[in-house]
């Protein structure tokens, strides 16, 4: 997109947390784009105070929940109307926030939560990430988000064209996996931490999806045969989880230090067993 209007198409992302902050919040990365093609180096955006944009502290009760203001995802969008490029945030709890823009790529430093009535916007997992399109072809723009269960959900804005975007509830449009993880010789299933992005693919008029994952693919080691891996595992991770259960109902440090040795005695057992190899796909969901 052109973040700050000067023709150039720019970069935006966000981060886990900023290193240079007194406290963890993600900032929000932009890489300017320059005349002809290529882009400048990445920049953190500050608010029009001058300072590392970062979503407002949110307090609940005494605390202020981290998760609500690092991992965030960000994505440019008009969300009140006016003319001008707003950022709507996505981050680990799953809920959404707003900066409103000023124009030019500059933003005020306050952000807001997004509700639903009267409470906050969220998606059924957590790492939300917005995605702004016309999903129901009324004229106005609604939200989608991938979560890290895998799922992707979508948000009505029934507010109307040329009106403050205003959300309702989450509507599910395709689901995920509580296992993300396979052996290389089993069929392909859909994985968890979902990306979504919305085009007309096959050209036929409606809108499809476009969904990248997250999955690990197993495969045996030491000679071993896949039903003679996938035995061992089941063993291994049999024997593991009856030994925490026990540690778990004993309420002492020597308990709980015992419990994180056995852990990672575990996941050394697991690596001589089998390699296992983190990586995603990219789905495509055609619109009936």
């Amino acid at each position: 997109m052109d973040l700050n209007g000067d023709g150039n198409v720019d970069l935006l992302s966000g981060s886990y947390s900023g290193d240079d902050l007194p406290e963890m919040a993600g900032l929000f990365q932009v890489l300017w784009g320059k005349k002809g093609g290529g882009f400048r180096k990445p920049d953190p955006l500050k608010g029009t105070d001058g300072k590392f944009l970062i979503i407002t502290p949110e307090k609940i009760g005494k605390t202020d929940p981290v998760t609500s203001r690092i991992c965030t995802r960000p994505t440019a969008v008009d969300f009140d109307s006016d003319g001008d490029l707003d950022l709507v945030v996505g981050n680990f709890k799953g809920t959404f926030y707003w900066f409103e823009g000023e124009g030019k790529g500059k933003f005020k430093p306050e952000s807001s939560r997004i509700d639903c009535g009267d409470k906050a916007l969220k998606i059924p997992s957590y790492h939300s990430d917005p995605f702004f399109i016309d999903w129901d072809g009324d004229g106005d723009l609604d939200m989608l988000s991938g979560g890290a269960g895998g799922e992707v959900v979508w948000s009505e804005n029934s507010a109307g064209k040329g009106k403050p975007i205003s959300l309702g509830k989450f509507e599910t449009l395709t689901t995920g996996t509580k296992n993300a993880s396979r052996w290389v010789n089993e069929n392909a299933l859909v994985g968890d931490s979902s990306r979504v992005w919305v085009d007309d693919l096959n050209g036929d008029g409606k809108l499809d999806l476009i969904v990248g994952d997250r999955v690990s693919l197993k495969s045996p080691l030491g000679g071993a045969s896949w039903e003679e891996a996938k035995e061992q595992i089941k063993a291994l991770d049999r024997e593991f989880n009856e030994l925490r259960d026990k540690l778990s109902k004993i309420p002492t440090k020597e308990a709980r230090q015992e419990r994180n040795k056995k852990r990672i005695e575990h996941y050394d057992k697991r690596r001589e067993l089998m390699k296992e190899e983190r990586t995603g796909f990219v789905w495509v969901y055609y619109q009936k």
